[in-house]
C-alpha cells in the first residue's frame, strides 16, 4: 500500500511517495510561495550472471624444524619448488605474488611447563590461474612440489573480462530505476524529466569454493575444480527532475 506523506517545516513542503523505501519524491516550496526545483530519487538494480574466467589460489608451505635456520632453509626450498611447478604448468610470473611469510616458535603446552618444539615458517603465494580447464592439474602439480608441507588456504573465482556483463547490468539497473521513477511521477500527477544525478556501485557474488585433496590418490586423477557462475550486480541511485 502506497502512502502520501506531507511534512511542513520552516515554510518548506516535502512530498514523499513511499514504496518499500525505493523512491522519494521531493517538491520544495520557496519562501515566496513559488515552487523551486522538484526531483525524485530512486534506486535501480541490475543483475547478470556469467562464468568466471580466472581462479585465484593461495597456497604454499608450512615447515616446522628445530632451528630457525633449518626452518627458513627448508621452507625456502619447498616454496621455490611450488613456484617453479606453477610456472611449469603455464602460470605467468606476473600472476604469482607472495601472499604471506611468517616465522614463529611453536610450543608443546601439554605438560606443566611449555616445551619448545621448534620454529614454524609459513610461506604462501597467491597465484592467478587463467586456464580454468587445467586448474585442477596446476594445483596438483604445485601441491605435489610442496609435499607434506603443502598448505592451501584459499580459492576464489572472478570474472576479469567483465565489460560486457557490466554493460548489461547497467542497462537493467537503469530500466529498473526509470520504471520506478516514471510510476511514482504518474501517481503524483507529474511528468518525469531528465536525470540530474547518477551514482553507481558494483558487486560480484561468487559461491564459496571448497577444495580437498587426497594425497594418497593424488597421482590417479587431477583435483576437480568447478568454476560455476558469478553474479555481477550494478546498483544505481538516480535523481530525476519533475515537471508539472
Amino acid at each position: 500500500m502506497r502512502k502520501l506523506l506531507v511534512l511542513v517545516a520552516a515554510g518548506t513542503l516535502l512530498l514523499a511517495a513511499c514504496g518499500s523505501g525505493e523512491g522519494t519524491l521531493v517538491s520544495p516550496v520557496g519562501s515566496d510561495g513559488g515552487t523551486a526545483t522538484t526531483g525524485i530519487n530512486v534506486t535501480g538494480q541490475g543483475k547478470v550472471t556469467g562464468r568466471p574466467d580466472t581462479l585465484q589460489v593461495t597456497l604454499g608451505v608450512s615447515v616446522l624444524r628445530t632451528t630457525v635456520d633449518q626452518a627458513t632453509g627448508d621452507a625456502a626450498a619447498l616454496a621455490a619448488a611450488v613456484i617453479d611447478a606453477l610456472k611449469a604448468e603455464g602460470v605467468a610470473e606476473e600472476d604469482i605474488q607472495t601472499a604471506s611469510y611468517s616465522i614463529s616458535p611453536e610450543y608443546d603446552w601439554s605438560g606443566d611447563t611449555r616445551h619448545l618444539l621448534g620454529y614454524r615458517v609459513n610461506n604462501e603465494v597467491r597465484a592467478k590461474i587463467r586456464n580454468l580447464d587445467n586448474a585442477g592439474s596446476i594445483i596438483d602439480a604445485a601441491t605435489t612440489a610442496g609435499g607434506d608441507a603443502t598448505v592451501v588456504s584459499g580459492l576464489s573465482f572472478s570474472i576479469e573480462d567483465n565489460a560486457e556483463l557490466l554493460q548489461m547490468a547497467r542497462t537493467a539497473a537503469w530500466n529498473d530505476a526509470e520504471g520506478k521513477a516514471r510510476q511514482l511521477a504518474q501517481l503524483a500527477g507529474l511528468s518525469l524529466g531528465p536525470a540530474t544525478s547518477i551514482t553507481e556501485s558494483i558487486s560480484h557474488e561468487t559461491p564459496p569454493v571448497y577444495w580437498e585433496r587426497d594425497m594418497a590418490g593424488a597421482e590417479e586423477s587431477s583435483t576437480p575444480i568447478e568454476a560455476g557462475t558469478q553474479d555481477v550486480t550494478v546498483v544505481i541511485q538516480v535523481t530525476f527532475a519533475l515537471g508539472s
